[in-house]
């Protein structure tokens, strides 16, 4: 039986990446509470293409 609850699975891009043109893309996989956080997550983490922190926003 699956589980119920408030929790989600979201994807998150890097956006310094994308702007920049270069090949391949920083995805992380993450939860979070959909009751807590309705509106789209923004987290700082770590780009390993770019070798640096960079904010990573939730996609879909």
């Amino acid at each position: 039986m699956a589980k119920k609850g408030n929790r989600v699975q979201v994807i998150l891009e890097c956006t310094e990446h994308k702007a920049t043109g270069m090949p391949g893309t920083s995805r992380y996989i993450t939860t979070k509470n959909k009751k807590n956080t309705p509106d789209r997550m923004e987290l700082k983490k770590f780009n390993p293409i770019l070798k640096k922190m960079t904010v990573h926003k939730e996609i879909k």
